[in-house]
């Protein structure tokens, strides 16, 4: 599974339940600490919460675990580190305090259209939809 599968597979799961604002950022070209940033916001305490509890489920269930995980007793920001992809789930408050990607705008956003349109069992072909 490369880096890149794993975190359109998370925009995915973020899109799955309704995450705002998803980018997928290319960051390999410029830092060593991650191929990819994916990022979202939710709505609530509860909706960030509920994006990122599906992000862990659905890469946990093709395989991939987290690495670890940050914030998520916070109510503003949730870090979910797959190693080579790092997953921010943030409050809409928190997303525009931080504003990750003017701080990473040197990378690559990536299109996330065709994940958007995608059917989930597409894209998720061992799990039960």
């Amino acid at each position: 599974m490369t880096s890149l599968e794993t975190a359109r597979w998370a925009a995915k799961a973020l899109c799955e339940r309704k995450g705002m604002e998803i980018k997928l950022i290319k960051i390999s070209d410029i830092s060593s600490i991650a191929d990819y940033f994916v990022i979202a916001a939710g709505s609530s305490t509860t909706h960030v919460k509920s994006l990122a509890d599906n992000v862990e489920f659905r890469l946990d269930n093709e395989g991939i675990s987290v690495s670890h995980v940050e914030g998520y007793h916070s109510d503003s920001w949730i870090l979910l580190d797959y190693v080579d992809v790092v997953v921010h789930v943030f409050s809409e408050e928190a997303r525009e305090y931080y504003d990750l990607e003017r701080l990473w705008q040197d990378g690559e956003v990536q299109d996330i259209a065709d994940i958007e349109a995608m059917p989930l069992e597409q894209l998720f072909p061992s799990q039960k939809i």
